[in-house]
């Protein structure tokens, strides 16, 4: 899952604001507020898509996510389907402001452009309504005209004019100045142009802006002048005013256009303004959000087109700065040491909120941040352990200290299933072989012993990797292994199998099983894989778990309960499998001080295709752009003609001088960024801000050490003889912006941790009325001693020592209520300064 995005990352789009009092102290001091958006869920599935008219009714589907028109992820495609399952989980930060959030269902096309089958738009503010719940929504028509985002800044004036023949008219000024946040046209920054209109019940007066070329951000700023006739009766006023009659009937109709050249050009939304808004002044200024319109096209049978399965999560935090956080901080950390465990604030979190899985993410990312999670998750482990009657279902349940080493497993093992996992995860993806031994699944032509020696040959390439893998364990992992080892040996004395399936039912049931069978969950593979590929990993997964947990228990015989298996399994009933499990099961539990010989390998970090700027010269004389595979591991960012292939450039991740945006006007072009190195600048182009604003903040966190990193950059690039932002003619001029704050150089895990805090804050406080039940159940449990007569209030809650928990819950509300203040007087900034009619927060107008 990827690392909260830190300040330096924040995109100059979002709306970030300042605090207005630290502390103690008043509003004279004014510090900054970061405003961080995250977006995670699953696509899950689609159902009851329209077939196709001819014989072949099935249809090849993928789905994408946009914010607003901009996509920023892609499902595989799903074959021959009209219920495609996707079951494809995302997660990132959101880098820019966005009005609405979509999901559009495609049809695959391979010779003509992709048919969108429809879509599931959500507005921002609606997100909150379906937060960490599976939803089915019904699919609504894609029309071109309502595919509409961004704003329009807008000046009207009424004027008197006197005409030559002396009557007096009025003379309405239509001052366009600018927009912002239009959508892109193929993946391009548009070329825009806008049509204003006067319009009333006989007259449709329109002039024309002039088109700006490759710009989302275009400015106009263009005067039209209209003239507002009046009867010949008309007299001049002593005081000039619109009369009433005349002014009802009149709008300002400006719509947006994309010029198409030698096409059709493209509708980008409109905005309707009433000349009546005039009425009590002479002159209106205001941003407008562009609206659809309606062009009579709109389905009558939008439930036809088949609904689509999803589950999100978006989360908006304000996170202030650090010093707010100290108390909360301190008592979450504490939690290690709190006896018993059950009354610590870090504990509670987890038993109030709504969903677990909710709590345990920032939670864990906090802990270990501070090096607290390996106790903190031993002391519940115990927890778990005391309720445990059988010791072959040893941390099987999901309980808080399950999730809470799933989670850590899959923030700092990362690497190691890459290095362990991914080469033959990539192998079986792109190999073709059938591995189906189940006798009903079989198809035609199939020879089961053929597919049986395939299966075989994975299992053992993949058992043989993860039990010789040891050397590549994360030191956290081994530590929190070591104690749920030694608890499990205290809890069941008499069992010697005990001390290796506590290990096991994480490290293989829970860790390398699961990323066998959802290899995209764990970053190893871009999606999920197709439906044959599934097939085979579930049985090399079901193969490799049951090998981990039969070898820890020495079983005389398999658990599982197909026949096929069985007798698939028998393969693998040898005492080497056995000897081989509980040696790495001994490795990785162990706290002798390992040397990894993993030490002089470079970590992978990420990699994905994108443009860069030519760092020669074309034929013509102009640097163009090129696509190319980029790949970054912690030693070196190298650039590919395609993955796999030999690298054209490489930077030495040490000679990284700085990475930052790079302001549009460069190049028109949106999503770019810059590495500065000790040659000349490298400009890359993303293929959405997502992705642009992912590969910047862990490019800056892995040069964030490296000495000699710049303190002033040049946003713009340097063209034609100088700087594009400050006209320096020298190409080794200094930098004229700061460059982004640096993150500290002292995280051994990539953690926001005030980012995490205030997440805990956020749920605490959505948690309140929780807290207080947990609260009152303290007291009666204090207060009478034995059977409670109702025990409603309080048995879903795990309370052992009344007296200590209740004092750490007055801690945590007295802390929450501190915190609420400085929240309270941002919130109360925040909507004063975002006037209706600004920028953030402009008008939303009528439509046709």
């Amino acid at each position: 899952m990827a690392a909260a995005a830190p300040a330096a990352a924040a995109s100059s789009e979002a709306p970030v604001a300042t605090a207005t009092a630290k502390p103690g102290a008043g509003d004279e001091d004014s510090r900054e507020v970061r405003v961080l958006q995250s977006l995670r869920g699953k696509i899950c599935e689609a159902k009851n898509l329209l077939p196709y008219l001819g014989p072949n009714k099935m249809r090849d589907c993928f789905c994408t996510i946009n914010l607003d028109q901009e996509e920023v992820y892609r499902t595989q495609v799903v074959e021959k389907s009209l219920s495609p399952f996707f079951s494809e989980e995302f997660y990132f930060e959101i880098p820019r402001t966005f009005q609405y959030l979509s999901f559009y269902v495609y049809d695959k096309n391979v010779l003509q452009r992709d048919l969108r089958i429809g879509k599931v738009a959500i507005k921002k503010e609606d997100l909150c309504n379906h937060s960490g719940k599976e939803t089915w929504f019904s699919l609504q028509p894609v029309d071109s005209n309502s595919e509409v985002q961004g704003k329009v800044h807008l000046e009207l004036k009424l004027n008197e004019l006197i005409t030559e023949n002396g009557t007096v008219c009025q003379q309405l000024v239509v001052h366009i100045m600018a927009c912002h946040g239009l959508p892109l046209i193929n993946g391009q920054s548009c070329d825009p142009y806008a049509t204003v209109s006067l319009v009333g019940p006989s007259r449709n007066d329109q002039k024309k802006t002039k088109v700006k070329k490759k710009t989302s951000n275009p400015q106009f700023n263009e005067i039209f002048y209209f003239e507002v006739t009046r009867s010949s009766s008309y007299t001049r006023k002593s005081q000039f005013q619109v009369e009433e009659e005349d002014i009802e009937k009149l709008e300002i109709r400006i719509d947006l256009w994309n010029n198409g050249n030698l096409v059709q050009d493209i509708f980008l939304g409109e905005i309707k303004v009433p000349v009546n808004v005039l009425r009590n002044d002479s002159s209106h200024q205001a941003w407008y959000l562009l609206q659809p319109r309606d062009n009579g096209n709109k389905s009558s049978k939008t439930d036809d087109l088949g609904s689509l399965r999803l589950n999100i999560c978006y989360t908006e935090d304000y996170v202030l700065p650090s010093e707010y956080y100290g108390p909360l901080k301190t008592l979450l950390l504490k939690s290690p040491d709190v006896q018993p465990i059950s009354a610590s604030a870090a504990y509670i979190l987890g038993e109030i909120c709504r969903d677990k899985n909710d709590a345990v993410l920032p939670l864990v990312r906090l802990l270990l941040h501070h090096d607290k999670l390996v106790p903190f998750a031993t002391a519940v482990a115990e927890l778990d352990l005391k309720d445990t009657q059988d010791a072959n279902t040893i941390f099987r349940g999901n309980s808080l200290a399950t999730r809470c080493l799933d989670e850590m497993m899959k923030i700092v093992g990362g690497h190691y299933l890459k290095v362990t996992l991914k080469p033959i995860l990539d192998e079986i993806c792109e190999s073709s072989k059938s591995c189906e031994i189940d006798p009903i699944k079989l198809k035609e032509g199939d020879n089961v012993e053929n597919n049986k020696e395939n299966l075989r040959y994975y299992v053992d390439k993949l058992f043989s990797t993860i039990v010789k893998s040891s050397m590549s364990c994360p030191t956290v992992m081994c530590d929190t292994f070591y104690s749920l080892r030694q608890m499990a040996t205290q809890r069941f004395p008499n069992d010697p199998h005990v001390q290796y399936s506590a290990v096991s039912s994480f490290v293989f049931l829970r860790f390398f099983a699961v990323a066998v069978v959802s290899p995209h969950t764990f970053h190893l593979r871009p999606h999920h894989p197709d439906p044959q590929t599934i097939r085979t990993l579930t049985l090399i997964s079901k193969t490799i778990q049951t090998l981990g947990s039969w070898g820890s228990l020495s079983k005389s015989k398999s658990s599982f309960k197909e026949t096929f298996m069985c007798e698939f399994f028998k393969m693998f009933q040898e005492e080497g499998y056995i000897i081989a499990v509980k040696k790495f099961l001994d490795e990785i539990s162990s706290t002798e001080t390992k040397e990894s010989s993993g030490t002089s390998e470079p970590v992978h970090l990420k990699e994905g295709e994108m443009y860069k700027r030519a760092q020669g010269r074309t034929r013509i004389g102009k640097k163009n752009f090129k696509k190319r595979w980029f790949c970054l591991t912690s030693r070196e960012l190298t650039y590919h003609k395609q993955p796999g292939k030999d690298a054209i450039y490489t930077i030495p991740v040490k000679n990284i001088l700085a990475v930052e945006k790079l302001e549009e006007s460069s190049f028109n072009k949106k999503n770019m960024f810059q590495v500065i190195h000790m040659e000349k600048p490298l400009y890359v182009q993303a293929n959405n801000c997502v992705e642009a604003n992912e590969w910047i903040d862990v490019l800056c966190r892995v040069s964030r050490c490296n000495q000699n990193r710049l303190s002033f950059y040049h946003p713009s690039a340097y063209l034609n003889g100088n700087w594009l932002c400050c006209l320096e003619t020298s190409e080794n001029a200094l930098g004229c912006k700061p460059c982004t704050a640096g993150v500290p150089a002292d995280i051994q895990i990539d953690i926001d941790e005030d980012r995490e805090t205030e997440r805990i804050y956020s749920l605490f406080t959505l948690s309140l009325l929780k807290l207080q039940k947990m609260e009152e159940a303290c007291g009666t449990i204090a207060v009478y001693q034995g059977p409670q007569k109702e025990p409603d209030d309080y048995s879903n809650f795990v309370i052992e020592d009344s007296v200590t928990t209740f004092k750490t819950i007055q801690q945590i509300k007295s802390i929450i209520e501190k915190l609420d203040e400085p929240h309270e007087k941002y919130r109360k900034k925040r909507s004063s300064s975002a006037k209706y009619g600004s920028k953030e927060n402009p008008i939303v107008g009528k439509t046709s």
